[in-house]
């Protein structure tokens, strides 16, 4: 058992759309990452996964309407909605999902990392 500081973990690694593991509790994943720019519609068969902005501003687009997350706020993603992260300037983000989720889901891209080759921090 030991106390993760986010912001000491966050200043280890600069790559964009990369999470990385910081921690694991029953079967799921925390991770952080930074994004910018945009990233590519994917969905998720299985799991719900929760987006927690830490720092800077991010948008989730859905095929339907956008939501902007502020430092602090988050937002939970249900199993098999299509989606779409996004931000102008960079953002540090906490996810919070299963450990079997791939990052870009039922999408194969240059972004797509499997889950059992995410990198612990």
């Amino acid at each position: 058992m030991q106390k993760i500081n986010l912001k000491n973990k966050l200043n280890l690694f600069d790559d964009l759309w990369s999470p990385k593991i910081v921690g694991e509790l029953n079967g799921q994943y925390v991770k952080l990452v930074k994004f910018q720019d945009e990233y590519v519609w994917h969905s998720h068969e299985n799991e719900d996964e929760l987006f927690l902005v830490i720092d800077g501003e991010m948008d989730l687009h859905f095929r339907d309407r956008t939501v902007k997350l502020n430092p602090g706020e988050f937002f939970i993603v249900p199993k098999k909605v299509e989606h779409k992260p996004a931000a102008d300037e960079i953002c540090s983000v906490l996810l919070f999902e299963p450990a079997t989720t791939r990052n870009t889901g039922d999408v194969n891209h240059n972004y797509t990392i499997e889950p059992d080759d995410l990198e612990r921090i």
